[in-house]
């Protein structure tokens, strides 16, 4: 069945804050807006069955939610994935499990991106829990950004500021080179033009080389016109096995498409 919008989230062993933002999503989204929700659940092995059809009763209760257990950790890419062959709408959100609704975001996103062709994606305004906007906006990845990213914040912080798109007027809809991979709406039929994600990113990076593929054909755009709150737990900071997944997406990302060094 065709609907305007379709949307995923991946899980893995976050069921909890999947529900509140299944919640969240259901209390805020107008029933106007038909739309098809994908929960792809990469965390089976990992979970307590019980917890695994705790969720399946809840997201029983609403009509336009499937489950899909992915059988493996395929990763939040290739997780994503798993639904291009299933989706048959106007458009396509990326979600994280630790996002909530404030308000009707989604409707808002859709009527801008309806009355602006050229755009290919859209990033709204993403905040904290306590409104702070959160920097999610971000320059091209560069090596020395990465390096002062994970080793050294305290020492360039014009840097940060100028690769995290902080002087931007935040007021106005504006061009973004790479949209932190949380919260992301796409047309539908360009997301599958794109083949989704790239799959031989396991886990990070892949966002910022879907907004650069995006941006080569289309345009990823701030849209202020809607707000989303995103708890953000960043989890390769201080675990030696994600920051591993981390450097390898970097290396990958950069034989890909070039050392881009400052």
């Amino acid at each position: 069945m065709s609907v305007k919008l379709s949307a995923c989230i991946v899980a893995y062993n976050n069921y909890e804050d999947i529900k509140d933002a299944i919640a969240s999503m259901e209390q805020f989204t107008s029933p106007e807006l038909t739309k098809k929700i994908y929960i792809v659940d990469n965390g089976v092995a990992i979970s307590s069955p019980s917890d695994v059809e705790e969720l399946r009763r809840y997201i029983e209760k609403w009509g336009d939610i499937e489950y899909i257990d992915a059988g493996q950790n395929l990763g939040f890419g290739k997780g994503h994935n798993t639904v291009l062959g299933k989706i048959d709408s106007d458009y396509h959100a990326i979600v994280n499990p630790d996002i909530l609704f404030c308000e009707d975001a989604f409707s808002k996103v859709i009527a801008w991106m309806d009355e602006h062709n050229d755009v290919g994606m859209v990033i709204p305004d993403i905040i904290d829990e306590y409104g702070k906007r959160q920097l999610v906006y971000r320059e091209e990845l560069t090596v020395f950004d990465m390096f002062v990213r994970f080793f050294c914040k305290g020492l360039f912080p014009g840097r940060i500021r100028k690769h995290t798109l902080q002087d931007k007027d935040y007021s106005k809809p504006f061009q973004v080179p790479f949209g932190q991979g949380s919260f992301l709406v796409v047309k539908t039929n360009l997301f599958k033009e794109l083949n989704g994600f790239d799959d031989n990113f396991f886990m990070y990076v892949e966002d910022a080389d879907l907004c650069k593929r995006v941006n080569q054909v289309s345009k990823l755009m701030y849209f202020p016109g809607a707000r989303i709150i995103h708890k953000w737990e960043k989890g390769s900071h201080g675990n030696k096995i994600l920051f591993k997944y981390h450097v390898q997406s970097m290396k990958y990302y950069f034989k890909k498409w070039g050392v881009k060094i400052i």
